[in-house]
């Protein structure tokens, strides 16, 4: 192939987002972010058990942390797009329709995070080494979770003339743009830089044994300042998308960015190492039952 031929190549978008199995529709969409769940769930219980943990606990936890996790994505991203569901012409029910699309990932981390607090809690189970352990999975699933971005044709940065520009259908293209007109995949940026701070964080954390929240204030830090960058190319129209010349998803991954460096220092200079007890008390099933065995045969 030829350089000419080389520079003329650009990333296509899939020919269609849904595929039907019978009556049963199969959307990519909701492939992508089953398949990073599933991915996440496996890496925590890794390092979870690593860290001292029982097998099983990071899987019980899913169970609070996913459905928290979709209703607070879900929420963060209708209350800054609400006028995609809300005004005239518009239908208010289309705000429950997950499948469409639309999770905003810092209130899905929040309230996901809500979710592993309450889990957490029941299970006697301490909070910040759990944090540790999950945070790097999280990466993985948001660069699984941003494919069903390609899936839906949304959330595309800029015209460009790069070789990796990405085709947009015209029921996608936004108004305004030429018919052949290519875009930044910031899906793949975004996917692409996940990887990338998932390998430097589980070095990291090996390297220099982190612990009390500094993998998750390094997680924080990793992602905002990507997500920042990538945040300037994409054109989607979204509500609150200029304050003082900066989209809101900038000021925010500023803002945690800022907020997860000072935690990092402050972890580092008064609580250095990583914990060794990773719960609060001993399982019930764990517990010596001599005690027991004893009293039932004095009786």
């Amino acid at each position: 192939m030829t350089l000419p031929e080389l520079l003329a190549l650009t990333i296509p978008s899939p020919s269609q987002g849904v595929w039907h199995l019978g009556p049963l529709p199969l959307r990519g969409y909701a492939f992508s972010i089953i398949a990073g769940i599933l991915v996440a769930i496996w890496i925590g219980e890794r390092r979870w058990i690593a860290r001292g943990g029982r097998p099983g606990e990071v899987s019980d936890l899913a169970v609070w942390a996913i459905p928290f996790g979709l209703v607070g994505g879900r929420l963060y991203h209708v209350i800054t797009d609400w006028q995609l569901y809300f005004g005239e012409d518009k239908n208010p029910v289309t705000a429950l329709y997950l499948w469409r699309g639309g999770l905003g990932i810092w209130g899905a981390i929040a309230m996901g995070a809500l979710g592993v607090v309450i889990g957490a809690k029941l299970r006697h189970i301490k909070l910040l080494p759990l944090l540790d352990a999950m945070a790097p999975g999280v990466l993985i699933a948001q660069a699984l979770g941003r494919w069903g971005n390609w899936f839906n044709q949304e959330l595309f940065g800029r015209p460009t003339d790069l070789p990796w520009g990405l085709e947009i259908d015209a029921a996608h293209r936004p108004a305004g743009y030429l018919e052949n007109a290519t875009f930044h995949p910031t899906f793949l940026y975004e996917s692409l830089w996940c990887v990338a701070a998932f390998g430097f964080i589980v070095w990291a954390d090996r390297r220099f044994q982190l612990g009390h929240g500094r993998v998750v204030a390094l997680y924080v830090m990793a992602y905002t300042l990507g997500r920042g960058w990538i945040e300037t190319l994409r054109i989607d129209d979204v509500q609150l998308s200029n304050v003082l010349g900066l989209r809101l998803n900038v000021w925010t991954s500023i803002v945690l960015f800022t907020l997860a460096a000072a935690y990092f220092v402050w972890a580092t200079s008064r609580r250095p190492g990583r914990e060794t007890v990773v719960h609060t008390q001993e399982p019930v099933d764990d517990v010596d039952i001599e005690a027991g065995d004893t009293e039932a045969a004095d009786d």
